[in-house]
Parts: structure tokens; sequence; C-alpha cells
């Protein structure tokens, strides 16, 4: 089982990757060429896993669900969605948490076996690597997260054995699960679940 966590500072599209990878992964899951996709959300911003697609069909209502669902972090939310991750026994689950290093990150991600890192700001990868070796997370991929870019760099692997590359203009509204990137890294999750059989 392969539990891939999305990590990164806040406003780096985390969300957004995280709809588009599920699409994506769903697309090779319809096709018979990958397992049904798990998603877990793990930070209390009410943007749940339905957000992207109501965003999709109504960015209004979207908006007023988010905020009669957002709430702070509370020790039964973190223990309840650590649960989710930790007896998840599918083998592709995705998490996707909030964007601080904190305690109840690391609660929820102690059963995680992965990391997707993805970031505006790539100096910010040291804070996400620090998390990630405390927890004992292998680094999958580090992406750069190019809100103004044009054009995606699909990752490629480098000698540290991560995978590095960009995603560009992660916008809410905007179907990303096509993206040259998220559908690397889809393949690449794929890949990883089939290694394990």
């Amino acid at each position: 089982m392969k539990k891939i966590v999305l990590c990164g500072p806040p406003r780096s599209g985390k969300s957004c990757m995280r709809q588009g990878l599920k699409d994506a992964l769903m697309a090779l899951h319809r096709a018979g060429q990958g397992p049904y996709p798990y998603v877990v959300t793990g930070c209390p911003d009410g943007e749940g896993a339905w957000f992207q697609e109501t965003v999709n069909v109504d960015a209004e209502l979207a908006a007023q669900c988010k905020t009669s669902y957002k709430s702070k972090f509370t020790p039964e939310f973190v223990r309840r969605v650590a649960d989710s991750v930790k007896n998840c026994a599918l083998p592709l689950t995705l998490v996707d948490i909030g964007g601080i290093p904190s305690p109840e990150n690391e609660e929820i991600c102690s059963t995680v076996t992965h990391a997707i890192l993805l970031a505006g700001d790539t100096s910010r990868f040291p804070e996400w690597r620090a998390f990630c070796a405390k927890l004992g997370i292998s680094i999958l991929a580090e992406i750069h997260s190019d809100y103004h870019g044009q054009e995606d760099v699909v990752p490629q692997i480098g000698e540290d054995r991560i995978y590095k590359g960009s995603v560009h203009h992660l916008e809410r509204g905007e179907p990303v699960g096509e993206r040259p990137t998220i559908k690397a890294l889809a393949e690449i999750l794929v890949g990883m679940v089939s290694d394990e059989k």
C-alpha cells in the first residue's frame, strides 16, 4: 500500500494538484491501468475532496460550503484523519494536508509512505524535506508550482532518486488532470503500486 502526502506551503496549489491527480488516476483506473485513488483531506480549511468538483460546477456554492465547513484543528479532527490514513487498506491513498509542518500534520502523516512536495517558492522545500525526514517519509517528487508559467516541465528523476519538475498555473476551477506533469506523476504512482504486487 502506498500512502502519498501532498505537502508544501500555503497557496501552492496542493488542492488543485490533488484534484488533478485524482482525475488522472481515475482515467487510468477506468482504463484498467491503475488502482482506484482514495483521497483523504487532512486540513480543516473547508476544502474537502468535493471542493474542486463543486467549484467546476458552481463556484458560489463551493465558496458558501467552504465557509460553513471551515474550522480549526481539534484533537478529534486530527485523530479521525490520522486513523483514516492509517486504516486505509487500498493500494493507493492520497493525503492532502495544510501548509504548515505542524504537530497536527505530523500526527496525520505518521503512517504515510511517500511525499510529493509542491511549492511556488522552491526555497520552501527544505522545511518540508525536514518534515518528511523527521517522519521517515520518502520524498517521491519536488514540483515547482509555477503559477505564471505557460507550460509544465515534466518531472525527471535525479541522482537523489527524487523526481523534479514543474506544473504551471494551478487555478481553482480549471481542470488540470491532463497537464503533462500531473499525468506523469499519476503514471509514476501507478507504477509504484504495480511494482509492489
